[in-house]
């Protein structure tokens, strides 16, 4: 029998087609790949912002340059001051490396042990000198990028809707629950990278700054903007920062600002944005367990580089979410009666396995 236009089998065939030149697509743009994943994870998240905007009034075109004002604008808050930094003041954050001391003696129990610091510190010098000049000799590839990322984004807000039908259409009608959740639990995840992750680093960019300033630190900005930059680091966050520089005050026989910035550094910088920012935003967040947040970021970072940070945590909570749909799905199979303990000769039910077990302890 001939197929017709609206059959099933047609519309998996052309499911398949998209999907292989999809991968063929990403392997020609391959170069600008993760630029592309970059703008479709926010412009997931701008979404509802567009949403709002229509529902106060605006046309959906307008709606949708408004939503890609604030992805512009927001990309351009977080990312500008980190190549500004490392552009213009890449030397003074070098002297700041080449002056911890090639020795650091520690006293445990009335021995000292001296740990070497110069290989390390020829590591540190020697990428933040390759940083530096890979990124002014590419400053041009990245305006473009950052050009197409703008373009990208407006595109996929303005016209996301259609994209959304025209991928889930060769799904199985008994089967877009499955993607249902896993496009619920893929927004949450990027919810919690995106706006959690980003208020709490904005919060200890703000209180760093201030207070490096008190301590007296020359280079009060830039460590707080680092500060705020490894807030995206799971679980360690700007304690990679802070303990560092307590150390190198300690190595100095300064031990009043060891403590101080040890101490108020992780309180208020590592510590308070989690405790005062987070909990009022995470009730749209997945939940997902800092364990796992730190391996998807850890392995998203060094297999995909910078865009890692974002799409590794995201892979992990997907995939988590099918786990949990699977294993609903298993359970849902089995029913109560086959749960339920076997029926004696008198009518009375054989005691269940728990309560046996709870005899023997008791015995």
């Amino acid at each position: 029998m001939t197929a017709t236009t609206n059959s099933p089998r047609r519309r998996h065939v052309l499911g398949g087609v998209v999907a292989v030149l999809g991968l063929l697509t990403g392997a020609i743009l391959l170069e600008v790949l993760g630029t592309i994943l970059f703008a479709l994870t926010v412009a997931y998240v701008l979404v509802p912002v567009q949403a709002w905007l229509v529902r106060r009034g605006l046309g959906e075109w307008t709606a949708t340059v408004g939503a890609t004002l604030v992805g512009f604008v927001s990309a351009t808050a977080v990312f500008a001051p980190i190549v500004l930094t490392l552009y213009f003041r890449v030397d003074e954050v070098i002297a700041l490396v080449e002056g911890v001391p090639a020795e650091i003696p520690v006293t445990v129990l009335e021995m000292t042990y001296t740990i070497e610091t110069r290989e390390v510190q020829a590591l540190a010098v020697s990428f933040l000198r390759d940083v530096a000049v890979s990124l002014a000799s590419s400053l041009p590839v990245l305006a473009i990028k950052f050009a197409l990322f703008v373009i990208l984004l407006f595109a996929l807000l303005y016209r996301g809707d259609a994209a959304a039908r025209a991928a889930i259409a060769p799904v199985p009608r008994e089967y877009r629950g499955i993607v249902r959740a896993l496009a619920i639990r893929a927004r949450e995840t990027l919810y919690a990278i995106y706006v959690l992750q980003l208020a709490t680093s904005v919060t200890s960019l703000l209180i760093g700054y201030p207070l490096f300033h008190l301590l007296g630190y020359e280079m009060a900005f830039t460590l707080a903007l680092f500060a705020a930059i490894l807030q995206f680091v799971p679980i360690i966050g700007p304690s990679l920062l802070i303990t560092p520089i307590a150390l190198y005050h300690v190595a100095a026989g300064d031990l009043i600002a060891a403590a101080l910035v040890g101490v108020l550094g992780i309180t208020l910088v590592a510590w308070l944005p989690d405790i005062a920012v987070r909990p009022r935003l995470a009730r749209r967040s997945a939940g997902l367990p800092g364990s796992l947040y730190f391996v998807g970021f850890t392995g998203g970072l060094f297999t995909l580089g910078a865009i890692g940070i974002v799409v590794g945590p995201l892979i992990v909570a997907i995939f988590v979410e099918a786990v949990e749909l699977l294993a609903d799905e298993v359970n849902g199979d089995v029913s109560l009666a086959e749960l339920a303990p076997p029926e004696l000769e008198d009518g009375t039910r054989a005691p269940s396995a728990d309560v046996e077990s709870e005899a023997s302890t008791d015995d």
